[in-house]
């Protein structure tokens, strides 16, 4: 069953890089923002992971974890992760399970072909759990700072 705005998220696992197994259960007590992206290395990606890099201090300022999301390989995520020297884990979702729960697979058209693909989105998590935010189809120019807002907002609420 997919997640449902201002509802408990259902508890979910993941492989991460640096060795780590992500889940939401051992979370409880922090915020939580979960980006989905559709491919490690290209350039919105590379952008928006860039964003929440540079923010990285405020988000944890605010009590908030940052994790990103795709159906990329553990190998591929260590190299993204590496190369941009990002201070937050990536979880990679090879069996779509998380993706699947959050429903950010969707039909995608590129140069004519259509194509299942992941859904640039984001979703913020509250301290207990619940699901408060979701930002879908995102457009990366602006977006890590409305995210950054809201879980700032969230945190002080």
């Amino acid at each position: 069953m997919a997640v449902v705005l201002n509802e408990a998220v259902t508890d979910f696992q993941a492989p991460a890089t640096s060795g780590k197994t992500v889940s939401l259960s051992d979370l409880k007590g922090k915020q939580v923002v979960i980006y989905f992206y559709p491919k490690d290395s290209t350039p919105g990606c590379t952008t928006e992971g860039q964003g929440f890099r540079d923010q990285y201090a405020a988000f944890q300022a605010a009590n908030t974890e940052v994790f990103g999301v795709s159906r990329d390989s553990l190998k591929s995520h260590e190299n993204f992760k590496c190369k941009q020297e990002f201070p937050f884990e990536l979880i990679s979702d090879k069996d779509e399970a998380v993706c699947q729960l959050f429903d950010v697979i969707k039909l995608k058209k590129l140069y004519g072909k259509e194509y299942l693909g992941v859904d640039r989105s984001t979703f913020l998590i509250d301290a207990k759990g619940v699901l408060r935010q979701e930002w879908r189809g995102v457009k990366v120019p602006g977006h890590v700072d409305a995210v950054l807002a809201a879980a700032q907002a969230l945190d002080k609420a």
